[in-house]
């Protein structure tokens, strides 16, 4: 079938919206219309280069949530009408990291970025007029008004979800909520420092205020996201490092937070030694954030790493489960305990895509959604 999305030619480039041919599902794939989908700064780094992908043009989107379209065959589980948010990571759930509770990490994710199938590096769902290939961000894509996706990707959620709310499900919440609660083991009576609020660390705000955290330090040099940083559980905000640091030292009789996470849009490895420098002894810095990932080294001091026992954790998806921890988030929304609504700055057509990515650089968005 004919649908429209946004795709980069190249990189450096910029996302325009263009025609599509788009697959039918085979077995183990769905075919979904698209409801809404959040503007991740992980896709900016594919139209910017900071990510380099297997296959151009590439269309973007891998924060969304939409409807079953049609069922591929022999695919049990689904049917045409049911709701689904994507996790951008997919679990097979019999690999030895989806069978030790990992899903996080499950094999699949080594094709996120080919552009083709899993299981075939030749085989694409979308295509030019030309018949030339395009390939997927993710596997899915959420930046399409349709998409053909695999089951791994797909959570199936209450008829009643709000999409345009819970499609942040499926990345930035389960991302930043997770770096607290899963990856940096916040504990009641913590003191936990932010680097960066916009999209993920709001939700690593949200997650280590819900784990118990006494104070919760978010850093970030844009007064706005100060200011939603505090009304979703910060007690304090701060433009720099810093300051915070110098926070956390005034509550732990001078010895640092107890975790420290590291939420920025472009990560740099000066940025994580000012975390690695704001905690105590055997306290933790996690590391969230994307960049170039061609750069290498983080310059700490190698003697605090042993003798201080400080720990230094990467984070991807904040260590979640997705087939777990999504309806798990959802259940959480539903109570009142996890903000969803008050994420959502801004919403956009899907001709809006660039300006979306123009205001998330102006500091103008927590999340900018777009809406199909």
């Amino acid at each position: 079938m004919r649908t429209r999305g946004a795709i980069v030619r190249q990189a450096p480039g910029k996302f325009e919206v263009v025609d599509l041919e788009l697959d039918d599902p085979q077995q183990g794939e769905l075919r979904v219309k698209m409801v809404a989908s959040g503007l991740c700064h992980s896709d900016d780094h594919i139209a910017t280069g900071d990510i380099p992908v297997g296959t151009y043009p590439f269309a973007g989107g891998h924060e969304g949530g939409g409807i079953v379209d049609s069922v591929g065959p022999n695919t049990p589980g689904f049917a045409p009408g049911d709701k689904v948010i994507f996790s951008f990571l997919p679990a097979c759930g019999r690999c030895r990291w989806c069978a030790t509770g990992h899903q996080n990490l499950c094999d699949l994710g080594a094709g996120l970025l080919a552009g083709a199938r899993w299981t075939d590096p030749t085989s694409f769902r979308l295509h030019l007029d030309d018949g030339s290939p395009v390939g997927q961000m993710c596997g899915i894509s959420t930046f399409c008004e349709y998409t053909t996706v695999a089951v791994d990707s797909t959570v199936k959620v209450p008829e009643d979800t709000p999409l345009d709310k819970a499609c942040l499900l499926g990345c930035s919440v389960g991302t930043g909520w997770g770096s607290a609660v899963n990856t940096g083991e916040v504990h009641p009576g913590d003191t936990v420092i932010i680097q960066g609020v916009g999209g993920i660390g709001i939700n690593a705000v949200q997650g280590a205020a819900h784990a118990g955290a006494s104070n919760v330090i978010a850093v970030d040099p844009v007064p706005f996201k100060r200011e939603v940083a505090q009304a979703l559980g910060a007690t304090h905000a701060v433009d720099n490092m810093e300051e915070a640091t110098e926070i956390a030292r005034s509550f732990t009789n001078g010895q640092g937070a107890d975790v420290a996470i590291v939420t920025v849009g472009i990560m740099k490895g000066e940025i994580v030694a000012e975390a690695f420098a704001s905690i105590r002894k055997q306290g933790t810095v996690v590391v969230t954030g994307l960049g170039d990932l061609t750069q290498v080294g983080v310059p700490i001091p190698l003697g605090e790493l042993t003798l201080l026992e400080k720990k230094l954790k990467g984070s991807l998806f904040g260590s979640s489960n997705p087939t777990a921890d999504i309806p798990r988030m959802l259940e959480l929304y539903r109570a009142g305990h996890l903000k969803l609504d008050e994420l959502v700055t801004t919403t956009y057509g899907l001709d809006e895509v660039a300006r979306g990515y123009e205001d998330m650089h102006a500091g103008k968005n927590i999340r900018g959604v777009i809406i199909y």
